[in-house]
């Protein structure tokens, strides 16, 4: 039977358990994708040219999702927005997994997309049912469960679709989605709302949030950067590990991607810093992480083993960065009402989703033209630039400070 939350009552370790958990599975779904545009193009006939469509529509599908669907979040019930999200996800899987033509899957990754903003809804409802002074220990939980998502899902579909194609995969995916749906209807409590606005007001609201909350705007430009660098490095690395210089295979590949899972540990560590007052300085932390993930490689030896452990301690340096910025964001503006957290989530998330963009096309265009040492320099540009932007926070926070009231 479910319950309201209990007014005043922390979230329950095994309740922070199952949100990490459901958020790493959602998320998940949308890179399944990537390392099997190949396959999945030649199977569904879709030309080499277009094959692209197939990352590109899933990214866009969540897009859309982030900014049209997350907000409801603010609207709606939440545990039954969750449970119709999910639903609709499972039919696209299942959709993609029982493709035969080009058209079936393209259209199957848009709704893919669009359904797995369902992560973009629970990870507020993490922050709603925590108390003040433990919320950013528990969304750097969370998050820490999303980012192991994003980071498992490519190696898992290689070694799966290795074995039993890429049909299996999303076959998979789509029947783990309907389990925890029906889990999560049972489990979470209800979360409805204050707000009675219509749809069109709630939409219309975004743009008013966005400038009058400048913490927003702040941090969703310091992620835009990081997460920039972030997808910069998992899209120009693993063709620098299968070329001339490391011949790594897929399978090597693969169990690079899981080595760097580990930076994944820097989300609930970021979350206590935050929590304790922290957020400034650990935010500089996390972009320096990221630019020392990024020079790394630059000072490879000629020696192939040891230039792939720099690369490998590189990718687990990046993914601490990473994962600690966005908890810290998270964090912050999770701390401002609880009326509008799932619109200003929708808009974080879209905001730095732009940035990932951005640095994955531009990352493989710089690799391609000019070599691997100028996309490790473009990549570490990105945090160099948010440091310096967050200097001007830090500028501003020292002298409130020395300003007498």
């Amino acid at each position: 039977m479910n319950h309201p939350a209990t007014p005043g009552a922390d979230i329950a370790p095994g309740m922070v358990r199952l949100l990490a958990l459901s958020a790493g599975l959602i998320v998940a779904n949308l890179y399944y994708s990537q390392t099997l545009v190949g396959p999945i193009a030649a199977s569904t006939g879709l030309s080499e040219g277009a094959a692209g469509l197939i990352v590109t529509l899933t990214q866009i599908g969540y897009a859309l999702g982030l900014f049209f669907i997350v907000p409801l979040g603010d609207l709606l019930e939440n545990r039954q927005l969750v449970f119709c999200l999910l639903l609709g996800t499972a039919a696209a899987l299942a959709c993609a997994a029982f493709s035969s033509n080009a058209w079936l899957f393209l259209a199957s990754s848009l709704g893919i997309g669009l359904g797995s903003v369902a992560a973009q809804v629970l990870v507020p409802f993490a922050a709603h049912l925590s108390r003040e002074e433990t919320r950013g220990h528990t969304v750097g939980k969370v998050v820490s469960g999303l980012l192991l998502g994003i980071m498992l899902a490519r190696p898992v579909a290689s070694l799966v679709a290795d074995h039993g194609g890429w049909h299996t995969v999303f076959g998979a995916a789509a029947l783990i989605v309907m389990v925890l749906a029906f889990v999560l209807r049972t489990r979470l409590p209800e979360r409805r709302p204050a707000h009675s606005m219509s749809y069109a007001r709630l939409i219309a609201s975004l743009g008013h949030l966005f400038a009058s909350t400048p913490v927003l705007r702040r941090r969703a430009a310091y992620h835009a950067a990081m997460f920039a660098c972030f997808s910069l490095f998992w899209t120009v690395t693993p063709m620098m590990l299968s070329g001339p210089a490391f011949h790594l295979s897929q399978t090597g590949i693969a169990i690079f991607a899981l080595v760097g899972v580990s930076g994944a540990v820097a989300s609930p560590i970021a979350g206590k810093l935050a929590d304790r007052g922290h957020t400034l300085p650990a935010t500089a932390c996390a972009m320096l992480l990221a630019i020392t993930g990024f020079a790394l490689p630059l000072f490879a030896p000629e020696s192939r083993n040891i230039a792939l452990a720099l690369l490998v301690v590189a990718s687990i340096v990046i993914d601490m960065g990473v994962a600690g910025n966005m908890v810290l964001g998270q964090r912050a503006i999770f701390s401002l009402p609880a009326e509008v957290r799932s619109r200003l989530n929708g808009l974080y998330f879209s905001l730095f989703f732009v940035g990932g963009a951005v640095g994955s096309a531009s990352g493989a265009w710089v690799f391609s033209q000019y070599g691997w040492h100028a996309a490790l320099l473009l990549g570490m540009a990105f945090p160099a630039l948010a440091l310096l932007y967050w200097a001007g926070e830090l500028m501003a926070s020292t002298k409130s400070v020395r300003t007498p009231v």
